[in-house]
């Protein structure tokens, strides 16, 4: 059975500034047209999950601390975090995707197929997971193996991840994927051009990679604009509705 959930943070990581990736983040960062390119994404896969792990508990202070560290470039601290917990607690181990795509990105390739297969046998329907095996054995037994090697999960009810998860398997394209992504909402859209950059880039497309990922970014700017601008607005109903409660009550005692 899973462990237990980890503590909830009582309030999200601040986004961290912008700094050049490290050596560790070479291969994401050669692809990337900038370096805010690399926080958008990593601040959408992260953020929600950074803020649950958070806690006062020694394993969730130090998934949160390993997921800061990733979102400031520094993997290899991270990876030291994340090793820090399976070290604490052995059984945290399959669960730990986090450190997979730390992983991933410090180029230890046959390490995060391993753990993202682990996560996979204790989660038979991690489509993500699945996909991000891929990724590793892609770098290090070429596409067609790591084709032949997918794991095999059940049905996701997000309709992108389905797309996705078709797209790596050999039976969907990116024009499905992309349509799908588009008709789903921004969050799917952004979802939707991560993995088609991702799946370019396994397949060494590194120009179309770059230029999926800059969309994938600018859907994710995209939405974190409207949002803030819908947080504006509903601030400024609530004022006013605020202020109209107070003038009524003000002309009700008078």
């Amino acid at each position: 059975s899973p462990p237990p959930p980890l503590s909830e943070a009582s309030a999200p990581i601040a986004s961290p500034p912008s700094p050049t990736p490290d050596a560790a983040c070479h291969s994401f960062a050669s692809s990337s047209s900038s370096s805010s390119l690399f926080s958008s994404l990593f601040s959408s896969l992260f953020g929600t999950s950074a803020a649950n792990a958070a806690g006062m508990d020694p394993i969730g202070t130090l998934t949160r601390r390993g997921m800061g560290k990733f979102m400031q470039y520094d993997v290899e601290g991270s990876i030291k975090d994340f090793d820090l917990i399976i070290q604490t607690d052995p059984s945290r181990a399959p669960y730990l995707w986090q450190r997979g795509l730390s992983l991933y990105y410090a180029e230890r390739f046959e390490d995060g197929a391993i753990q993202f297969r682990r996560d996979v046998a204790v989660n038979p329907n991690d489509t993500e997971e699945a996909i991000w095996a891929f990724l590793c054995e892609a770098r290090t037994l070429g596409v067609d193996e790591a084709k032949a090697r997918l794991l095999r999960v059940g049905r996701d009810g997000r309709g992108y991840m389905r797309e996705a998860y078709a797209l790596f398997d050999g039976s969907g394209s990116e024009e499905a994927l992309r349509a799908v992504g588009a008709s789903d909402g921004p969050a799917a859209e952004f979802y939707a051009l991560m993995y088609v950059g991702l799946w370019r880039e396994a397949r060494g497309e590194a120009a179309k990679a770059k230029a999926a990922k800059a969309e994938a970014a600018k859907a994710a700017e995209e939405e974190a604009a409207k949002e803030v601008r819908t947080s504006a607005v509903a601030a400024d109903v609530a004022a006013t509705a605020a202020a109209a409660a107070a003038a009524a009550a003000a002309a009700a005692a008078a």
